[in-house]
């Protein structure tokens, strides 16, 4: 397996406040990584860092091991195709779900173009595809201001998928979703993974478990342990700063 992202001794500070301190880590291209840790643990300023929000004060983050992506600006990444999804579903809820489909899908047009842009039969079966993946083909013609939380969750990955990025980092996709959406969230990037790599920044450790991959627990912008679930739980100061809440 190579190595498709590296973050190597990276460290960025805040009014002197060190939200990532001298962090390591390793994904390799197609693996699917969860990353846990209490809250303030530097999670969101890692995928800052890896998107080009926020510049480290040193260290080095590497892509395809040849790309430094701490030169690099927000709309360089999602170029690159390292794509985002934040906490709160983003979707355009007057549209229907397969127009917010369409208007994701991954073209070089300027706004002119895609206003008076005629589908061709190659994105019709890319929308279709990316509308059973996520399991929302039944619902393609509702307005997305119709779908439960879950539902709108996987149209915005479906969305993000349309990009066709390499890498997903997403932040918090269960979060208010029921029990049966969770478990589906988890088999949906179970699925992802191998295509494309994924990152996934999550409390609920009932989804952890239904992901069934390697565990990367950040304490205090630093990673203080990884392996499986099972192995990171058993871990006493895991169970001290985060668990045993």
């Amino acid at each position: 397996m190579s190595v498709h992202l590296l973050l190597d001794g990276v460290s960025r500070s805040f009014d002197g406040y060190k939200a990532i301190n001298d962090l390591s880590l390793a994904v390799d291209k197609g693996e699917l990584r969860a990353v846990i840790g209490p809250n303030g643990a530097g999670k969101t300023t890692m995928m800052d860092i890896i998107t080009g929000k926020t510049r480290p004060d040193s260290g080095g983050v590497w892509w395809n091991q040849t790309v430094d992506l701490t030169r690099i600006d927000e709309a360089g990444s999602a170029r690159l195709g390292i794509g985002r999804k934040f906490q709160k579903p983003t979707v355009f809820e007057t549209h229907s779900v397969e127009e917010n489909i369409a208007l994701s899908l991954k073209a070089e047009r300027s706004v002119l173009a895609t206003l008076f842009h005629r589908q061709t039969a190659a994105e019709a079966a890319r929308i279709t595809e990316l509308l059973e993946l996520v399991r929302l083909e039944g619902d393609r013609h509702r307005p997305a201001a119709d779908l439960s939380h879950g539902q709108k969750q996987w149209l915005e990955i479906g969305m993000l998928l349309a990009q066709d990025p390499e890498l997903l980092l997403v932040d918090e996709p269960a979060a208010g979703m029921t029990d049966a959406e969770t478990m589906r969230t988890a088999e949906l990037l179970r699925s992802l993974a191998g295509k494309h790599t994924v990152i996934v920044v999550e409390h609920d450790m009932d989804f952890v478990r239904a992901l069934d991959c390697r565990v990367t627990v950040l304490h205090q912008g630093h990673v203080l342990t990884e392996g499986s679930l099972d192995h990171v739980s058993a871990n006493p100061e895991v169970i001290e700063v985060y668990l045993g809440r």
